[in-house]
């Protein structure tokens, strides 16, 4: 009988250290593939775009936002308040102005926005276009193009801003076809080699056999293939001229005065940087993460396509 119940009872403790051991064996499978799986994201980018496309979504909404509202007026100026520190009232504080820099910092961010996407765009369809004629027709066009590319690389991208923006005389818009020429070479390279490596491929020679034109086996079968090079490329071209544009603020070539953006809020606020170190912290911290998000975006493209 207590051989029974001994045997019982040990057979129960066996029963239990099988039941933990499995239970246990479980969770580390259950912790190793959600090791692996975060460490997939990572690897395939799906990590980077998202954190990308949430800081940039975020940006752009505030800038979206400032269209229809802003916590306060960013033009009207309040010497009562002037130079306040950071509050739940006025989230960055005021500048020495009394102008609330949050609310000014929404709208920069519109008008920087509105610069660099306009840039990019405008820069990508000529790129788009010049990239694939070179590359497709060669010969004198070709050599001609490449010429001209070569001749504006020579020259500092800035110098050339400088000198386009003083040509336009200054003005909201007049530096976006200034900061345009900048991006113009390096994404008609991206295109010309892609357009270099496909034009020959046995899926383009088929369709010339089946008599596609040149302008639809140029855009509908070519241009495909190359766009995730060239969407990296942007995506990082994006960032570069915000960098530019608020560059050009701060030197006071860009987008003037009163309109805030985000170079100018950080030139106006060097005077004061000691005694109210706040108003460029908006500018240079939306600069910052604005930047940031957009090489999140462009790696997370170059992983997830191109690797």
């Amino acid at each position: 009988m207590v051989n029974a119940v001994n045997s019982g009872v040990s057979g129960e403790l066996k029963r239990k250290k099988v039941e933990n051991a499995a239970e246990k064996a479980r969770r580390e499978k259950k912790g190793q593939k959600s090791k692996n799986a975060a460490e997939s994201s990572w690897v395939t980018g799906d990590a980077e775009l998202r954190i990308g496309f949430v800081v940039v979504g975020i940006i752009v909404a505030l800038g979206i936002l400032s269209i229809f509202y802003t916590p306060y007026d960013v033009y009207e100026m309040n010497t009562s308040i002037r130079s306040q520190a950071p509050s739940l009232t006025h989230f960055f504080g005021t500048d020495n102005f009394g102008r609330d820099v949050f609310s000014r910092a929404m709208v920069g961010a519109r008008f920087t926005l509105l610069v660099s996407v306009s840039t990019v765009f405008l820069a990508t369809v000529i790129s788009i276009v010049l990239g694939l004629v070179c590359g497709y027709a060669g010969g004198m066009l070709d050599e001609i193009v490449m010429r001209v590319i070569d001749a504006i690389n020579s020259f500092p991208s800035i110098l050339i801003a400088l000198v386009m923006v003083s040509i336009l005389n200054y003005g909201k818009l007049t530096i976006i076809p200034a900061l345009v020429i900048m991006f113009i070479p390096s994404f008609t390279r991206i295109v010309r080699t892609g357009t270099l490596q496909y034009k020959n491929a046995d899926f383009v020679l088929s369709n010339k056999v089946f008599g596609d034109s040149d302008v639809r086996i140029l855009f509908v079968h070519i241009l495909p293939n190359i766009y995730p090079l060239l969407l990296s490329s942007v995506v990082i071209g994006l960032s570069n001229a915000i960098l530019a544009e608020s560059s050009m603020s701060y030197l006071g070539l860009g987008i003037q005065p009163p309109i805030p953006s985000w170079g100018r809020m950080l030139k106006e606020a060097q005077d004061i940087i000691f005694s109210t170190p706040w108003a460029a912290l908006a500018p240079g911290l939306m600069i910052v993460v604005t930047i940031v998000g957009l090489n999140c975006i462009g790696e997370g493209i170059r992983k997830k396509y191109l690797s």
